[in-house]
């Protein structure tokens, strides 16, 4: 059976069902934006980040699937020493600054043996946990305090950013985190230790003697295949990249059509060689290559690409942001959203797309859920 679809927006939260031939209820939060969501399949909370600008970050729970909203905690920075942030891409000088919680930028929940552990990705470059459903958050603080992190900066943000949380299903312990732009950094303990495990990423835009720099890299999001957890994608801003090792060693994948830079990526549950991504023009364009919206797949671990088109439109200038493309469970439905509020859904595959709306507002995220 077919998982409920979340989609996070810039004006609310919307659910849709297969069974409602995957028409929008009325959304959740209306008007305010939703940065990420979570569907806890251990427990069937649904979890709802919101971004309010002046007001603050929120983080509301669902218990009755969506019904009704609880305000829980937020991660909190408060009594953290001033850290630097660099400069800004408009001119502004680095500026020395207490941290504060600017937006909770990835939501994942802990193994099934910790009932309760979430795990929150943020800028200002926090990773934080909550052990009672998000009542409370501690920053994991030997990550915050690891001296490569002087060299994180920002990449569409003036501050560094957490937006991909992996935990690994067969050892809890196990948690990666992807950062723009610092790289990945692994925890083998639950957060006591870590490591960077970015070496084979390049960054073209950096100085040659700083490309293979992994302390400084800016993967756009990163995923691991569900039966295969040692199998990771990421879409990388200077490609795509996969490792077969935990991220130990990455190989970048030159096939990619038609183009590897991008944002979005999502991997088969099942089959760790399959993979899907929104490709788009680099850099200052940041639309589809040939103005045609596409995403293309991989189904032999990158040596080759299929370029998938069929139901998307053309000319489009839609960007897909790093979260706003999921698979279910089954690997064979899979849904996209736009930053111009188009939402499409494909049922073989990537085969084919059914349009669901092309009035949306702007979709930040897109996840598939717990079947009720």
């Amino acid at each position: 059976m077919t998982q409920p679809l979340w989609v996070a927006t810039r004006k609310g939260l919307f659910r849709l069902d297969a069974g409602d031939h995957w028409r929008p209820a009325a959304p959740a939060f209306l008007g305010d934006p939703v940065s990420m969501v979570l569907d806890d399949a251990r427990d069937g909370a649904v979890y709802a980040a919101l971004n309010l600008g002046h007001f603050g970050s929120k983080l509301h729970r669902s218990d009755d699937r969506g019904a009704t909203w609880t305000e829980v905690g937020v991660p909190s920075y408060a009594g953290l020493p001033a850290t630097t942030r660099p400069p800004s891409p408009d001119g502004a000088p680095a500026a020395a600054e207490p941290p504060t919680l600017k937006m909770i930028w990835a939501l994942e929940a802990g193994g099934t043996d910790q009932p309760g552990r979430l795990w929150a990705g943020t800028l200002p470059g926090g990773l934080f946990r909550s052990d009672d459903r998000g009542a409370t958050w501690s920053i994991a603080q030997t990550l915050w305090d690891q001296p490569a992190r002087a060299k994180w900066f920002g990449g569409g943000y003036d501050w560094p950013g957490i937006h991909s949380v992996v935990v690994d299903p067969r050892d809890s312990r196990r948690v990666l985190a992807g950062v723009s732009c610092g790289g990945a950094w692994a925890s083998d303990d639950d957060g006591a230790t870590w490591t960077c495990r970015a070496t084979g990423m390049r960054a073209d835009y950096l100085p040659p003697e700083l490309a293979l720099d992994p302390e400084i890299q800016d993967p756009h999001r990163i995923v691991a295949c569900g039966a295969d957890p040692d199998a990771l994608w990421t879409q990388h801003h200077c490609g795509i990249f996969r490792t077969r090792d935990g991220g130990r060693q990455w190989e970048p994948v030159p096939a990619a059509r038609p183009s590897g830079f991008g944002f979005a990526v999502a991997v088969h549950p099942r089959d760790p060689d399959t993979a899907w991504f929104a490709p788009a023009v680099k850099d200052e364009k940041r639309v589809p290559v040939d103005a045609r919206l596409v995403v293309s797949r991989t189904r032999d671990g990158g040596q080759t690409f299929d370029v998938l088109d069929r139901g998307l439109p053309a000319p489009a200038w839609d960007l897909v942001y790093r979260h706003a493309l999921d698979v279910d469970a089954s690997g064979d439905v899979l849904a996209l959203g736009t930053t111009s509020g188009g939402l499409w859904i494909s049922q073989d595959g990537g085969d084919s797309w059914s349009t669901v709306s092309t009035h949306l507002p702007p979709i930040y995220a897109v996840r598939f859920g717990r079947q009720d």
